[in-house]
């Protein structure tokens, strides 16, 4: 019974805000119901409609998926200090990390469901019903990987939540273990998307054992980033109550996952460049133009940009004190995390192709749109999650409440009925 009045209540809940909350909402329906008409029309018409090709088959829709699990793992950000070091003013917004692995971890599979040009073979994909090939395709290992970080973060939240929403603790030895899996599947998910691509060899600019590294760094610079802005957000519109020790850790992790990921990134371009091999070819295009060809090095130099102003604004303390200025440089590592790990690093692998030749990319405008349908999706998904999670763990929705709401209602039916005159 409690089971059900659980998710009732929490259902009930996202139908309560303010004006703006119900703006928020219709404007992200808006925004989702234009990225799905571009999506039917990609599903009648084929790929053929994106600026995809034999030779870039990985686009704008794979790009992003790489980047949202960086931020899906980078959320053990949180769960790390509120569990392992047992922090309470981090432990009181870890759930609005769960939440954000979720959502990321959702937005990341339907950006490859996109990608896919027949989505109705997808359950090839699914483990012991297609053709799955585990362990041999690391694709499979992604599958397995992702699907089981939504599963540990999907069980955590909800063990939580409906342990409190029941006014009681959660027990600790109950979802420790589950935690401590789940610390170690974050860092999984991003290691074996890294090797997806560092494991082929047909692709110098890919294969590279720094890649793995690098890619756990700047998901935990970006996710972080991600992580205090949604945090000031909450704070100031919904009053959750966020502490600044919390925000002050999180941009620890932030500066210096940072500064690793620019030494990683000059690290190579010194192999690249010093050398000049063949995994240079790619290299020279990113950075510099081959042959004319130069769409993507304005996108390279702009990200490297906001990323080094960034790393400035944070490690100098009268810079970063100021809420504005930490805020843009929360906003720059964002933008150029997701520029550097994914247009910077999925579309230069394909140029030029193995037999010199050079095939540019750019997203067109259907590409665009459904992405921003798909990330309009994630934050819907984000803003009734959380605005739930949120109610319960303030104490404003629970057990307790709705039976002493049922029994007032009981105890009124009968003074009524008391009140009848008798025949």
């Amino acid at each position: 019974m409690a089971f059900l009045l659980f998710f009732r209540d929490a259902f009930r809940e996202l139908f309560r805000g303010s004006f703006s909350y119900w703006a928020w909402i219709v404007f992200l329906w808006a925004i989702i119901a234009l990225g799905g008409w571009k999506y039917i029309g990609q599903l009648n018409n084929g790929l053929v409609v994106t600026n995809m090709s034999n030779q870039v088959s990985w686009g704008f829709y794979i790009s992003n998926f790489t980047f949202l699990v960086g931020v899906a793992a980078a959320a053990v950000m949180l769960v790390i200090p509120a569990y392992i070091f047992d922090r309470k003013d981090i432990r009181d917004v870890v759930l609005l990390g769960d939440t954000m692995a979720v959502t990321a971890v959702m937005m990341a599979m339907l950006f490859v469901i996109v990608d896919i040009g027949r989505p109705d073979r997808i359950w090839h994909m699914i483990p012991m019903i297609g053709s799955f090939n585990f362990p041999a395709s690391l694709l499979a290992w992604d599958v397995v990987v992702l699907s089981g970080y939504l599963l540990l973060n999907l069980g955590i939240s909800f063990y939580l939540l409906f342990s409190h929403y029941q006014g009681r603790e959660a027990k600790l030895k109950a979802y420790l273990p589950f935690i401590m899996l789940a610390i170690f599947w974050a860092i999984s998910i991003h290691t074996v998307t890294a090797f997806l691509y560092s494991a082929n060899t047909g692709r110098p600019f890919w294969h590279n054992a720094l890649l793995a590294p690098r890619f756990i760094a700047s998901a935990f610079c970006s996710g972080p980033a991600i992580a205090i802005i949604i945090l000031q957000i909450v704070r100031k519109v919904a009053g959750y109550p966020v502490r600044q020790s919390a925000i002050d850790t999180l941009r620890v992790t932030m500066t210096v996952s940072l500064q690793i990921t620019l030494f990683f990134v000059v690290a190579e371009l010194f192999t690249d460049f010093y050398s000049e091999g063949t995994h240079s070819a790619s290299a020279r295009y990113l950075f510099f133009g081959l042959h004319g060809a130069a769409k993507l090095t304005p996108w390279i130099w702009s990200a490297l940009a906001m990323l080094v102003v960034a790393v400035v604004i944070l490690m100098i303390h009268n810079l970063r004190r100021k809420p504005w200025l930490f805020n843009i440089a929360c906003v720059l590592t964002v933008i150029g995390v997701w520029i550097e790990k994914g247009m910077g690093l999925v579309i230069p692998g394909y140029i030029p192709t193995p037999l010199g030749e050079i095939f540019e990319y750019l997203p067109n405008s259907t590409e665009v749109l459904i992405s921003l349908g798909i990330l309009a999706i994630g934050l819907l998904s984000f803003t009734l999650l959380a605005k739930a999670g949120m109610a319960i763990e303030r104490g404003q929705v629970g057990l307790r409440d709705d039976i002493e709401e049922e029994l007032a209602g009981l105890i009124s039916e009968e003074e009524s009925d008391s009140r009848e005159p008798q025949s």
